[in-house]
């Protein structure tokens, strides 16, 4: 059951500021019905009263559909109504011309003036006025006011009244229908403004949510990368052992099972958002997966200890990832990684050998989006990746972060849009 008022609740701020511009215009025209059609019966007799009161109404109707015609232009709902716009132009300046005339040549009665000048003034402050929103220059729309007030000049000024007072009646149609014009315009504008604010925040919030959904897929790769290849490596071991009846082979599926544990935590890490790489047992676990594939890796150089954590989080993925294309790709031996603490910046280089000449920079294998993942991740803290052959069958990659200044935010990316980025990714 719908509670009073819901429907106004459910409305979107756009929508309850195009609500309340549309029936803010809409109560103009029903004003103008009320304030000089209605009231025009008593003073101007039943017969001439009745049809003045059905030519305002004509005139308010048309403004009334006027202002939702237009204001659906405005906002793309439908063509421009052109021809809506001219009829109540004309029916404007024809009660306007018709009003004069009552004041000029009708019975001479008091409270015809009045009631003639009330019809004349109202409609010709707010027949332009609806006018100007259906048009999209603002020096049209003021100029239609303009246009109504010369007329008002010229036409008066033909009936014989005196040049002050065809002057002033023209003053006050100018201001008017002027002020009537600019609410108008302000109007449009406004709702315009709203509905393009809105659609910045949606933007906003959708390269938030592809920003996350691309960190999401390069932690999900920098994990499941070197524990998917340390995986195949036993299983091919183990299969081998098998083959050969050995009781090894047990030994190895025992691990198997392990990375694989290991791994569907670490992939839920990465999913909560919670997971930061840590440089020292980063660089111990590539030294551990390294050997055991029988990879000779030497760590050297300075500790990680002290250096700040977004640093030691984005060299810790540059190990994850540099051990991962070491054992993917050529036939390594040795491994060397070496980090340098120097004035102003980090640089960690791996430098590994067996490296044919597609190596993994060539774009021919899978690492290459781990390569260009690393780059995105190191743009974040203003860091660079160099990666490629140094020669006699060496790959050497080499990162170098700077050191801030100071410790700040990290600017990690809000709860809100990472829940939403991995309800899109995860089923």
């Amino acid at each position: 059951m719908r509670t009073p008022g819901g429907w106004w609740r459910h409305k979107t701020t756009p929508e309850k500021v195009e609500t309340y511009t549309r029936w803010s215009f809409h109560f103009f025209a029903v004003m103008e019905f009320f304030s000089v059609g209605f009231t025009s019966v008593a003073p101007l007799g039943l017969r001439l009263g009745s049809a003045a009161m059905l030519v305002v109404a004509v005139h308010a109707g048309l403004c009334f559909v006027t202002v939702s015609r237009a204001i659906d232009w405005t906002r793309g709902r439908r063509p421009q109504p052109t021809g809506l716009l001219w009829t109540l132009a004309a029916v404007t300046a024809a009660v306007a011309a018709a009003t004069l005339a009552l004041v000029e040549h009708g019975p001479d009665r008091e409270g015809v003036d009045t009631a003639a000048g009330g019809v004349f003034g109202v409609i010709l402050i707010f027949g332009p006025g609806i006018i100007a929103l259906g048009v999209r220059s603002r020096r049209r729309a003021f100029g239609i006011a303009g246009g109504f007030a010369a007329g008002t000049w010229a036409v008066t000024s033909a009936l014989g009244a005196p040049a002050l007072t065809a002057l002033f009646t023209a003053l006050i149609v100018l201001i008017g229908s002027v002020f009537i014009a600019f609410t108008a315009v302000f109007s449009v504008w406004l709702l315009n403004a709203v509905y393009e604010l809105d659609e910045a925040r949606e933007t906003r919030a959708r390269l938030a949510v592809a920003e996350e959904r691309l960190r999401f897929g390069r932690d999900l790769h920098d994990v499941m990368g070197r524990n998917l290849a340390v995986i195949a490596l036993k299983s091919e071991l183990a299969v081998q052992l098998a083959q050969r009846e050995r009781p090894e082979a047990v030994t190895q599926m025992v691990e198997v099972q392990r990375l694989a544990q290991e791994s569907q935590r670490e992939v839920r890490e990465v999913v909560r958002g919670y997971r930061e790489a840590d440089l020292g047992s980063e660089l111990a676990g590539a030294q551990g997966v390294l050997a055991a594939a029988g990879i000779d890796c030497t760590v050297g150089g300075a500790t990680a200890a002290g250096l700040p954590v977004p640093v030691q989080s984005a060299l810790g993925w540059v190990v994850r990832e540099a051990a991962t294309n070491v054992l993917r790709h050529g036939d390594a031996r040795s491994c060397a990684v070496r980090l340098q603490v120097l004035e102003g910046r980090v640089v960690l280089s791996v430098e590994n050998d067996g490296v044919s000449e597609a190596g993994p920079e060539s774009g021919s294998g899978p690492s290459g989006s781990g390569l260009a993942g690393l780059r995105e991740r190191l743009a974040e803290i203003d860091g660079t990746l160099e990666a490629g052959p140094v020669g006699q069958g060496l790959f050497r990659l080499t990162a170098t972060i700077p050191l801030p200044s100071r410790s700040g935010p990290t600017g990690a990316v809000p709860a809100a849009v990472a829940a939403r980025a991995v309800s899109e990714v995860m089923p």
